[in-house]
């Protein structure tokens, strides 16, 4: 499961962390939440709402469970992985408190909460905002003081304070067999675009530089729009996004047709639109892919990845995939390495199959054994780097422009416009990055190269 990592989760931030937007001190009196952010960024985003609301109340954020009055626990519940790791936080949360709020994906099973764990306060379901503050309001009443309680001007920021996640829709419309998030989140529903960019010009007015696109579909954005003016709304927020003078980087695309007309802006360096597509393909194998309730299209989908690097050289692209959904064969998991030699993918994760409750994937006949899955996983991820690692040492004695994460006693931690946070490689440099701090955009020469990350110094 996907978690935010321990620097970004306010349970467990050293007391020294100054990299998220969370107001620090509290006056006295002032009543205090603790927050757990567990899953995906768009789980993140949920938090920040919730806590941007709370603190919009008079409410303290607390860094820690001794500190909090109630603890509120953001869980995720794709996976049963996921669904463990979720009852663990809360017990964590429980033992530690005693007074906890429990919300997100997982509860969506209220049942399955309360019962392993009777003494939650609430429950509520993804999104229900609503709900979840007033669970807040009655476990620990608000209380107040309009002349002191100011809310930081882009809201409560769970990330460091120079890139943001900006969510563009709720939902989904696919029907894939793995997976129960439009029985969750429901239908795709697509936030106004103007409130969209009103959210991204006070973050970028607040020092965002990087702007991290979310949605569960988000090359889908706008379909859901009766009487449109425009057929496929994600190409104008794209443009209206690139002028903001910050990154934008777009995840979570459907490698649709009109996806095409984002690339010459990509390859565009006047804007800030990154040459970079996150893109959920899953498998590349038809059969599989028809079992999977996907587009079954790889080889029109290499013709498409060619198309983009040729009006894009620069373009880096992103994926994830399965190995060992039922039925896969030997020779279905042979094509997709074959594929994956063919398509050059620069950056690529991959997950085992497990089941998820309520999918139907879970009676497919040809549930495949785990040994298998794990000798699949292996050899996927021994093919995985060694594409990473070609693609990074050509980048070698390169020069380009880098954003700073972090800077301590050893070096300065680094993202290319090919680097998500946490998910992608970095850029380290070691040497004359005394004055860096995060946030700063510089330019750099590569020189190391490793599987997953680059090296680099300072030019002048």
């Amino acid at each position: 499961m996907s978690q935010n990592p321990p620097l970004l989760r306010p349970d467990l931030a050293r007391p020294d962390f100054k990299g998220a937007q969370v107001p620090e001190a509290a006056r006295p009196g002032q009543p205090r939440i603790g927050m757990v952010s567990l899953g995906c960024p768009k789980a993140l985003v949920d938090s920040e709402r919730i806590l941007t609301r709370l603190r919009a109340e008079g409410y303290a954020i607390s860094p820690d469970y001794a500190g909090a009055e109630a603890v509120i626990v953001n869980t995720c519940g794709f996976l049963d992985s996921a669904k463990m790791e979720s009852l663990d936080a809360i017990g964590e949360a429980l033992e530690a408190n005693g007074k906890v709020i429990v919300t997100g994906c997982l509860g969506a099973e209220p049942e399955y909460i309360t019962g392993a764990h009777p003494r939650v306060l609430a429950v509520t379901g993804p999104q229900q905002y609503e709900q979840v503050l007033d669970a807040v309001h009655t476990a620990v009443p608000p209380s107040p003081d309009p002349f002191i309680d100011l809310l930081p001007p882009a809201g409560v920021k769970l990330t460091p304070r120079h890139y943001a996640y900006l969510k563009i829709a709720e939902g989904c419309d696919h029907k894939c067999k793995f997976c129960i998030i439009p029985d969750m989140r429901g239908k795709l529903a697509s936030r106004p675009q103007a409130a969209i960019m009103r959210e991204a010009e006070k973050l970028v007015a607040s020092g965002v530089k990087e702007l991290l696109i979310i949605s569960q579909d988000t090359s889908a954005y706008g379909t859901d729009w009766k009487g449109r003016d425009e057929k496929f709304p994600i190409l104008n927020l794209s443009r209206d996004l690139s002028t903001l003078g910050a990154w934008v980087r777009l995840h979570y695309v459907y490698p649709y047709p009109h996806v095409r007309e984002l690339i010459p802006l990509m390859a565009d360096p006047a804007n800030g639109l990154l040459p970079y597509l996150d893109i959920p393909f899953q498998h590349a194998h038809p059969n599989t892919l028809k079992r999977m309730a996907r587009p079954a299209a790889a080889s029109r989908t290499l013709d498409e990845i060619a198309a983009w690097r040729r009006d894009c050289p620069d373009i880096t692209l992103r994926s994830t995939f399965i190995v060992g959904y039922p039925g896969e064969t030997e020779d279905e998991f042979q094509t997709l390495l074959d594929w994956l030699d063919e398509a050059q993918l620069d950056r690529i994760g991959c997950f085992k199959y497990e089941n998820v409750d309520g999918a139907r994937s879970n009676a497919l006949p040809g549930h495949v054994p785990a040994e298998v899955k794990q000798d699949r996983w292996d050899r996927f991820m021994e093919k995985a780097q060694a594409i990473s690692e070609a693609k990074l040492q050509a980048k070698v004695g390169r020069t380009m422009q880098v954003l700073v994460d972090t800077v301590d006693d050893e070096g300065a931690t680094c993202r290319t416009t090919a680097d998500a946070p946490e998910i992608d490689g970095n850029l380290f440099i070691d040497e004359g990055f005394d004055a860096l701090k995060p946030g700063d955009m510089v330019t750099v020469e590569v020189d190391e190269a490793s599987d997953y990350d680059l090296w680099g110094r300072l030019t002048a």
